[in-house]
């Protein structure tokens, strides 16, 4: 996992982020609902970006704390416009140091980038104040089917029976979006204009583009698609202690 390149790519997206990532919006939205209380003392949300969960979470949620990170700086000016109060924090949640104890940490579709994902949720779930709650949203084996199969480049996406073997304490849900283009190179844009081209650093020949075309042509025969697979993950801490 090049965290260079990732911080790299999103941050060249952030522009366009908003307009583009209409699939990470919908699911900003849905992941509100796995919420059991309208009152936090202490927020933690990892990987920010722009801040479509930042803003539905102001604005339905009281809070006396709420700490925001980001592996790109720039996504401060974003959540500054929402919330000054809001404290952002430049940050790769691998090599962050939680300094307060959250009743609620929460994180949409930033965790598939992490290199120890089963790790990093322990970590998190043990982090929980009395009740707490984590929640987030991942993608699962079917996301971005299309290009793993013609590339052969895919992140370390989960099933949900690997996710349930790993985490069985938890509440998994998953759903399927397919989005459809006119052509591939459209793909290809989306991908760019959303940030999630980080997976390798490549400069692709006009041989390339003419392999990539042809295959998602053969691939799919009417318009390309694109599959979006999230999965929403819930953990309630337990704890007496």
């Amino acid at each position: 996992m090049n965290k260079d390149l990732i911080q790299a790519r999103f941050s060249k997206s952030l522009a366009s982020y908003n307009e583009n990532a209409r699939i990470q919006k919908k699911m900003a939205e849905h992941l509100t609902s796995f919420l059991t209380r309208k009152n936090y003392e202490n927020i933690l949300e990892i990987g920010c970006g722009t801040g479509f969960l930042t803003e539905l979470l102001n604005t339905a949620l009281e809070f006396k704390n709420y700490t925001a990170i980001d592996i790109v700086e720039d996504c401060s000016k974003y959540i500054e416009k929402i919330n000054p109060n809001i404290n952002f924090i430049q940050a790769d949640i691998e090599n962050f140091t939680l300094e307060f104890t959250p009743d609620l940490i929460i994180s949409n579709a930033s965790l598939q980038w992490v290199e120890n994902f089963e790790e990093i949720i322990i970590m998190l779930k043990n982090s929980l104040n009395k009740d707490g709650e984590l929640v987030l949203s991942t993608f699962g084996n079917e996301n971005f089917k299309e290009i793993s199969f013609i590339t052969g480049k895919t992140l370390d996406y989960y099933s949900i029976k690997e996710l349930e073997n790993m985490f069985p304490e938890s509440i998994i849900t998953p759903e399927i979006h397919i989005m459809a283009f006119e052509t591939p190179k459209d793909v290809l844009k989306h991908l760019q204009l959303t940030g999630v081209n980080a997976i390798e650093n490549k400069s692709w020949t006009k041989k390339d583009l003419s392999k990539f075309e042809n295959s998602y042509r053969n691939l799919c025969v009417k318009r390309p698609t694109l599959t979006y697979n999230p999965i929403y993950m819930k953990f309630q801490n337990k704890t007496t202690g």
